[in-house]
């Protein structure tokens, strides 16, 4: 059991110059360990679940991520979470802290399930999630998920994964 690991985010095919194709390869099913895992907090706006600023604010903590040089594409995962229908918080890991940003850390135990389709099958999905968790005997624990690429992407690679990560 490895602490603060994530499977490794394969970049290497980025044909739309804005987000790599996602391989999904050994990221399903796989049980994650957090110990003060580092991350930048971000907050977005939405309109009945809908993002309205999610663009600019991904685009923004990306380019300080980015500029700081706090990201290796072995640490690379962004955890949303949905607070209401008005508001979601994102986690991007980082390997430090970023000046002018608000930094958290996560701790606890998490599983991986490799969802693809649309958006509005998040949901369903979430409910998947909290099925699995509750295997492990956990209940009422956070659901993030992961949206490994934006719908533009999504839909220039013809695939939309999306990965969800469940506390147990």
């Amino acid at each position: 059991m490895k602490v603060n690991a994530l499977p490794h985010f394969d970049d290497s095919i980025n044909t739309t110059g804005c987000c790599p194709k996602f391989n999904p390869e050994g990221w399903d099913a796989q049980e994650l360990h957090f110990k003060d895992k580092k991350f930048a907090h971000a907050t977005t706006r939405s309109a009945m679940h809908i993002p309205l600023n999610m663009g600019s604010v991904f685009a923004r903590m990306l380019a300080k991520i980015e500029k700081s040089k706090a990201q290796s594409t072995d640490n690379t995962i962004v955890l949303s979470h949905e607070t209401s229908p008005w508001k979601a918080d994102h986690y991007f890991s980082v390997d430090r802290d970023i000046e002018g940003e608000e930094m958290t850390t996560l701790s606890g135990d998490y599983i991986t399930k490799v969802f693809e389709g649309p958006y509005n099958k998040v949901k369903g999905w979430h409910e998947e999630m909290l099925a699995l968790a509750k295997k492990k005997h956990a209940e009422n624990k956070r659901v993030y998920f992961f949206y490994t690429t934006c719908p533009k992407c999504a839909k220039a690679y013809g695939k939309n994964y999306v990965v969800g990560v469940a506390e147990t």
